[in-house]
């Protein structure tokens, strides 16, 4: 059985790719030889960083301008990379946000901006992916989820209850979209210290990082590199049979039944946003 295969020639489409996972997803797939769609909401710089450096691996790279919290942005992503690429084969769901906040501080408007963005997207992106990936006859989705979907945190009660329902919709396409060859799954990352953690006050106090990292059972945290890596694993043929599946990347963290580090102190790290919450 080949299980080694790299998506060579193959065509691939990352949200929120800018920075951060993305951006790390977005090089591990052009290492491996495949094209990019390149996708960011606010800030162009990053993004175009990132098409240079993919476009420096011998690939090519579009960027698209799109808010995957709005339905019409979906649609134009998609619809854009149909023009210049005629279809797709990769679709990683990775764009997300939210509101840290108690639940008694919680508001509707935070609610609705964190479940469209990380959640109803990866229904509607889909949507888009399939008729993409079945003109090249099937193709793979991963969406990037959080420890916080099943696991009770300090002030993350929106983020945590959207990364769950992404992980309930991905176990849903899997089953229904297994018969037009297109497998789904999902990939949860512990905490990986990104450029997001600049965004947060706590992670500025001095070697909290370091004894995040003593806490794990690997004596360090998770890299963006880590992550990447099994999701470039999840496209290949070898992982063909994995369906509905959340992949845990965490060192081991989530087992240990204590920490060391205040809870609290934590909170911030587990949001892996790249983009500040509306007010």
């Amino acid at each position: 059985m080949e299980t080694n295969l790299t998506p060579t020639n193959k065509i691939a489409l990352v949200t929120g790719s800018g920075r951060g996972i993305g951006r790390a997803i977005a090089l591990r797939l052009a290492k491996d030889g495949a094209d990019l769609v390149i996708n960011y909401y606010r800030n162009r710089e990053p993004a175009e960083e990132t098409a240079e450096a993919v476009r420096e691996l011998g690939r090519e790279a579009i960027i698209v301008k799109a808010n995957v919290g709005e339905i019409e942005d979906i649609e134009q992503l998609f619809q854009a990379a149909e023009e210049h690429y005629g279809g797709l084969d990769f679709f990683i769901s990775n764009a997300a946000s939210g509101y840290n906040r108690p639940v008694m501080d919680q508001r509707p408007k935070g609610w609705d901006w964190t479940m469209n963005i990380n959640a109803r997207s990866l229904l509607f992106a889909s949507q888009q992916a399939v008729p993409l990936m079945e003109k090249r006859g099937g193709g793979v989705i991963v969406s990037i989820s959080s420890p916080g979907s099943f696991q009770v945190l300090p002030e993350y009660v929106v983020v945590g209850a959207s990364k769950a329902a992404l992980e309930a919709i991905t176990r849903y396409l899997a089953i229904e979209l297994a018969p037009q060859n297109v497998v789904v799954n999902a990939v949860s990352p512990g905490i990986v210290a990104t450029d997001a953690l600049n965004y947060f006050e706590t992670m500025g106090q001095d070697g909290l990082l370091e004894e995040l990292a003593k806490d794990n059972p690997t004596g360090r945290l998770v890299s963006v590199e880590d992550v990447a890596d099994v999701v470039a694993f999840l496209c290949t043929p070898g992982a063909s049979m994995i369906r509905g599946q959340t992949i845990l990347v965490d060192g081991g963290q989530t087992l240990l039944p204590y920490s060391s580090v205040d809870p609290d102190e934590t909170r911030a790290a587990l949001e892996k946003t790249s983009e500040k919450s509306p007010e």
